[in-house]
């Protein structure tokens, strides 16, 4: 009986372990660990691409996540990036303007984090104010591929400025700084935030001096994309009063791209970093403008709406980012358990009861055997077979609970029954052996 048991404890010890390892695979399937290292398309040194990317990628590292910076021309490049199925790219920068959901499928925007101001920076006493002034001047408008030059292309031509009426050069960020200073160009034409590190040094330089955009109300009919922005007097250094007075421009939004697979836990990652980041006020935007879902070039992801409209969700607020996902699998497991053990739970006693009822049946089927045996005519030995076959009988019954009184009243009683009989063969068997003798 021990042995049984034994077998029946193994057989049951291998149902829970395989159904814990099916439930591990599950979860560690539907809800997968988030990777520990993720690729982040920016744009060249000293656009405000690569600061805001050297900010994300300080705040994921408090996450102990590693936000890998990828160098590149600007969003052209990162949406080349982002749709190569080839890349290991899984989020970037990207312009308004330059392409859109329909022409870039399988990728989601996380909302609009900023205006992305043009900046139009010159050297000459002259003073500048209209487009055409521009021509023959040379004038850094970025590398081919860049969102710069393409910006560039698209405005400065409807000026008349043109690749055959003035002279394009590929210098963009810290690259355009240098060749301004070194009178390598005329003029500078760049994208960026006012804290980028090129934009800076332009602002600050007491040499250069920032072109307004008196038509930036035009342009930005022209170009939906584009908005009217105004950089206030003073806004940069107040002492200094830089700009000397109020200088309308032109700019558009950036917003944050990611691939449609990119693991949630880092999503709501990036969605905390872009809020801590572009949440504040600025010299274009008000406390909470930015970030926003209003885009209408890409669809939003729908974390990111939630997101903007509930805050973080409960784990994330009060667990490191490594713990959630365990958080996350525990609820699930609880979840399935729960789903699968009460239908289980009603039905157990049903199939407990069955399982007493069959045991009982093969128990009455070896006691049938005993009693037809003992109507034959028996010798001693044979009467003290059945009697041990009798006591296993017994033996195997009293595994089972007691609670089920009523099949044990019957079974012992049958017992007994078989067992009187049984003796009462013993003393008959052992008077005839003795009157024989």
């Amino acid at each position: 009986m021990f042995g049984l048991f034994r077998r029946r404890l193994l057989g049951g010890l291998v149902v829970i372990l395989t159904t814990l390892g099916i439930l591990a695979l599950a979860l560690d399937y539907f809800i997968p660990a988030p990777p520990s290292k993720v690729t982040m398309a920016t744009a060249f040194k000293g656009a405000s691409y690569d600061y805001y990317g050297q900010r994300y990628r300080d705040r994921f590292a408090h996450a102990n996540v590693q936000l890998e910076l990828r160098e590149t021309a600007g969003a052209l490049e990162n949406l080349k990036l982002l749709l190569d199925p080839n890349s290991d790219v899984q989020i970037g920068f990207m312009n308004g303007g330059v392409s859109n959901g329909a022409l870039a499928p399988g990728l989601l925007s996380l909302g609009l984090i900023y205006y992305q101001p043009y900046w139009i920076f010159y050297t000459s006493t002259e003073r500048l104010e209209r487009l055409s002034q521009l021509k023959g001047k040379r004038i850094a408008v970025g590398p081919q591929g860049s969102a710069t030059r393409y910006s560039a292309e698209s405005v400065l031509g409807r000026g008349g400025i043109t690749s055959e009426t003035a002279t394009l050069l590929p210098f963009a960020g810290q690259k355009a700084v240098e060749a301004l200073n070194e009178d390598k160009v005329d003029v500078v034409w760049i994208i960026g935030a006012p804290d980028a590190t090129a934009v800076q040094s332009f602002l600050r330089n007491p040499r250069v001096r920032l072109m307004s955009f008196p038509m930036a109300d035009a342009l930005s009919r022209l170009y939906p994309d584009l908005v009217r922005l105004v950089l206030p007097q003073g806004v940069v250094d107040l002492d200094n009063i830089i700009p000397p007075n109020d200088v309308p421009i032109i700019g558009s939004t950036t917003r944050v791209l990611v691939k449609s697979n990119l693991h949630p836990q880092i999503i709501e990652l990036l969605l905390k970093t872009m809020v801590e980041e572009h949440g504040g006020p600025g010299i274009f935007q008000k406390s909470g403008e930015f970030p926003n879902v209003n885009d209408v070039e890409y669809p939003v992801a729908a974390s990111a709406v939630d997101y903007y409209k509930n805050g973080p969700s409960f784990l994330q607020r009060h667990l490191p980012l490594w713990l959630t996902v365990h958080a996350q699998r525990a609820i699930a497991a609880v979840v399935t358990l729960v789903a699968i053990g009460f239908p289980v739970f009603n039905f157990a006693p049903k199939l407990y009861l069955w399982f007493v009822k069959s045991h009982m049946a093969k128990l009455y089927r070896r006691l049938r055997v005993i009693e037809m045996e003992s109507q034959a005519k028996l010798t001693i030995p044979k009467v003290v077979a059945l009697q041990t076959e009798l006591e296993n009988i017994d033996q195997a019954a009293s595994i089972l609970p007691m609670r089920h009184s009523d099949l044990f009243f019957d079974f012992n009683r049958h017992i007994e029954s078989a067992r009187t009989r049984l003796g009462a063969r013993l003393v008959e068997a052992r008077r005839q052996t003795a009157n024989a003798a």
